[in-house]
């Protein structure tokens, strides 16, 4: 009798009833509005916080260093706490769901195809192929994110980009994913001065909430500066 090869991702299940738990609560604050919304996001950017902080003081001595890293921690995170408070829910829902996007086309695209690593040296299992993927994920997001949009605006059955559209969506989306692994790379080096696998063990099969909010903050900092500059 032959041992049956261990499962890819024994820890499946549990991700995918973790993750379950997390939209419905997300999306349930989300729906309740103010002030639950606005609860929702003050726990879960006290909750980054802390595990950043936890993070700092596990990967350096350097009481300086800790200190600055702990200030600038607060300000990157803190903004973006504040700004995504602030989004009309309209943009809540694009940029969560253009992140969500980003990382399940980036690791589907990366389990699939593989290749070159992305950055070896921070988080062996990032591939180009990965980055390709959240790119076209979030580009077909935020494409069919503002066909609705305008739908709902416009009243109109059907609607087609332009060539310059297509094009500024695309660009949209490549940011977006840039954005996101960035913020990913980022948290995967701070782990990685800090000697541990996960933020935290908050969640099961997902680690703490910083391992879900990483990719989220730059790009939520991304839409506050272009609806900044949009206006």
């Amino acid at each position: 009798m032959t041992d049956q090869p261990a499962p890819k991702n024994p820890d499946l299940p549990v991700r995918i009833i973790s993750a379950a738990v997390m939209i419905v609560v997300a999306a349930g604050a989300l729906v309740a509005g103010d002030p639950w919304f606005g609860w929702f996001i003050l726990a879960v950017v006290l909750a980054t916080m802390i595990e950043f902080v936890l993070l700092v003081v596990k990967a350096t001595q350097n009481i300086p260093y800790r200190l600055a890293g702990i200030l600038a921690g607060a300000i990157y995170i803190g903004i973006a706490g504040y700004m995504i408070s602030r989004f009309p829910l309209p943009i809540v829902v694009g940029v969560v769901g253009s992140v969500i996007a980003v990382d399940t086309f980036a690791y589907f695209f990366g389990r699939t195809l593989g290749g070159p690593k992305l950055a070896p040296s921070i988080s062996p299992s990032k591939t180009w192929a990965g980055l390709f993927g959240g790119i076209v994920g979030a580009t077909v997001w935020i494409g069919g994110w503002i066909y609705v949009a305008a739908r709902a605006v416009s009243g109109e059955t059907t609607m087609f980009f332009d060539l310059a559209e297509a094009g500024q969506i695309l660009a949209l989306g490549a940011l977006t994913a840039v954005a996101a692994q960035a913020g990913d790379l980022f948290e995967s080096w701070l782990k990685r001065k800090a000697g541990v696998k996960d933020s935290s063990r908050l969640i099961p099969g997902h680690g703490g909430v910083f391992d879900r909010t990483d990719g989220m903050i730059p790009v939520i900092l991304l839409a506050g500066v272009l609806l900044g500059a949009a206006r």
